[in-house]
Formats: C-alpha cells, sequence, structure tokens
C-alpha cells in the first residue's frame, strides 16, 4: 500500500453515563455542529427508554446497548463485477463498521418515524429495537437474507 492507514479515533467518555459509545453515538446522530443539541436529544430518549421499559438490573443504557446488538448486521453484499455480470457478494463487516452501521441505522429509521420530538422517536426506536422489531432489526433482517440468498457467489470475495 501507498498510503499509511489511518489512525483509530479514540473517543472519550461522555459525561453522564461515562460510555464511550454514548460519545460516538452523540456525534452520529448530531446535525451541522450542533453537539449540545444531540447531546440532549440522547438523554432526553434516554429518560424515557428509562421510564418506559423496567428490566430488572439494567439501566437506560444497557437496553440502550442490548437495541444495538440487536440491529448489529454481521454480514453485508457488496457488487462484484465478473466478466460482464454484477454479482452481489456476501461479505462480512469488520467490527468497528458494525458498530457504525448499527448506529446510523437507529439514527436513520428514529428520524423516519412519526412522533412529536426526536427524543420520542428516538426513544421509540430504541425500545423496538431492543424488542427485535423495528425499522433499523428488519433493515438488519433484511441484510441477512440478502447474504443467504447469494452465498452461492460467495467465493468471488475480493
Amino acid at each position: 500500500m501507498r498510503k499509511a492507514k489511518p489512525k483509530k479515533k479514540i473517543y472519550l467518555p461522555d459525561p453522564k453515563f461515562n460510555e464511550p459509545m454514548v460519545s460516538r453515538f452523540v456525534n452520529n446522530l448530531m446535525y451541522s455542529g450542533k453537539k449540545s443539541t444531540a447531546a440532549t436529544i440522547f438523554y432526553d430518549a434516554m429518560e424515557i427508554v428509562e421510564n418506559k421499559v423496567k428490566v430488572e438490573g439494567k439501566g437506560p443504557v444497557d437496553i440502550w446497548k442490548k437495541a444495538l446488538e440487536n440491529i448489529t448486521p454481521a454480514v453485508e453484499v457488496k457488487s462484484r463485477r465478473v466478466g460482464g455480470a454484477t454479482f452481489q457478494v456476501p461479505t462480512e463487516i469488520r467490527p468497528d463498521r458494525r458498530v457504525a452501521i448499527s448506529m446510523k441505522n437507529l439514527i436513520l429509521y428514529a428520524r423516519r418515524r412519526g412522533g412529536k420530538s426526536m427524543s420520542d422517536k428516538l426513544a421509540a426506536e430504541i425500545i423496538a429495537a431492543y424488542n427485535e422489531e423495528g425499522g433499523a432489526y428488519k433493515k438488519k433482517e433484511d441484510t441477512h437474507k440478502m447474504a443467504e440468498a447469494n452465498k452461492a457467489f460467495a467465493h468471488f470475495r475480493f
């Protein structure tokens, strides 16, 4: 390779929950550099999740982590041209990208949801993902089905 690999970004833990993953999520949630607004939305959503979901010994961050885990895809399909034909080749996703995809899907489907405020929509999507339902979970399932359907082309891997 001509260039060195880029350095992995280190996220500082957030002030409220002391979790680096939360900081990363807030950064993905942010629009136009409005980090404090994104953080407020996330913390309000966590309060709503805490009030709506009562699980013994689990806080709202644990529920959020489980929801992210439920919507994290293991495989994806990539297009690969072989002799004039384009094949959808299933490939495994590296762990860092898995987390990024799951966070972005959760935010995307929360934004598409109907509701009063973004924190309400985000909380509803987190609860749905925790219960293995909702848009983000369906996206993961569709991705897995697509990879399963195209596993015959796995030998074309990059």
